[in-house]
């Protein structure tokens, strides 16, 4: 599925090639196009839109939303990778193309830390099982339920590979093994209505992106994979609190990034506007509405270091759980 979408001022003429090294040294000169790997509607699709309306505001050019989804967010991403490295074509990617990607593929089709020229880390959402009405209301009811019945229920994400799917296995695991089946959706644009619908019994979501179904209640968000509960929902526990364990943690975090060899005059402008960016006022007001915590004062050299990071810290749970890309 594609979509696009104009944020911010008028389309301004594209340049010719011969004018490419005049248009490195006036960046940005013409619209950029961010890409979202995911379908719209989704967590990492409303950050992308509400980041692209400031940052075509910072740089004085048209931001243009572009949806590439498919393949856990791989499409998207190769299609970033092979562009020109002028900085006008730019992926709003997310720890499952940044982390997971490479560590889950024998044969990956692009190294996220070789292939990509990484403006900044923005923020990330803390990933929560939500659960259908027809469920037990507590973490521990609906474990102790699929202990029961093994094979019974099933959990949709938002697709293969992405970090909805790893933290749902690590559950699996830490709570002893168990037989919940994985249905992976295209986004939780279509995940969400099977878990409305009855077609599935569980869901792995963001925070933000389930709020409205639970305060609704349409569905229950049965723990957060947070530190500590969120303001915006304070009655929802964290997994430490719901299992006992300690250090259950994911959050799904999003990165600017450009393809290899972008300019480095490029990557300080794109970073420099990021930063003004995210120390909007206006931007971290709504973004708090999606319990998104925004990250500020990232630049290139510490979004590489975290993304290095976040791959060392689920490499050994994808490892135990021998989980590869389908």
């Amino acid at each position: 599925m594609r979509r696009r979408q104009w944020i911010g001022i008028g389309l301004a003429a594209g340049l010719a090639p011969t004018a490419l090294v005049r248009a490195q040294a006036a960046f940005p000169s013409r619209q950029i196009r961010l890409v979202v790997p995911f379908p719209p509607g989704g967590p990492t699709d409303l950050f992308a839109r509400l980041y692209g309306q400031r940052l075509s505001v910072v740089l004085g050019q048209p931001v243009v939303i572009d949806n590439k989804a498919g393949a856990s967010g791989a499409i998207g991403s190769l299609e970033v990778m092979r562009a020109a490295p002028d900085g006008y074509t730019l992926l709003f990617g997310t720890a499952s193309t940044h982390a997971l990607y490479n560590l889950m593929n024998p044969k990956p089709q692009y190294d996220s830390l070789k292939d990509f020229a990484h403006v900044a880390i923005v923020g990330g959402a803390a990933v929560v099982l939500i659960a259908n009405l027809a469920l037990p209301g507590t973490l521990k009811g609906v474990l102790d339920m699929a202990r029961a019945q093994p094979g019974k229920l099933r959990y949709g994400s938002p697709g293969s590979g992405t970090l909805m799917h790893i933290a749902a296995e690590r559950l699996k695991r830490e709570a002893g093994g168990l037989d919940i089946q994985h249905i992976p959706y295209k986004g939780t644009g279509q995940s969400k209505p099977a878990l409305l619908g009855g077609q599935i019994e569980l869901m792995t979501d963001t925070l933000g992106s389930s709020l409205a179904e639970h305060k609704a209640g349409k569905a229950r968000i049965l723990a957060v994979a947070a530190a500590k509960r969120s303001p915006q929902a304070p009655e929802v526990p964290t997994f430490d609190e719901a299992m006992g364990t300690r250090g259950f943690e994911a959050v799904l975090w999003n990165v600017v990034a450009a393809p290899a060899g972008t300019p480095s005059a490029v990557l300080e402008a794109l970073s420099a506007a990021s930063a003004r960016v995210m120390a909007d006022a206006t931007l971290n007001a709504s973004l708090a509405n999606l319990a998104i915590e925004p990250t500020l004062g990232s630049n290139p050299a510490a979004a590489t270091a975290y993304i290095r990071a976040e791959m060392a810290r689920w490499k050994p749970v994808i490892d135990a759980a021998g989980i590869t890309a389908e």
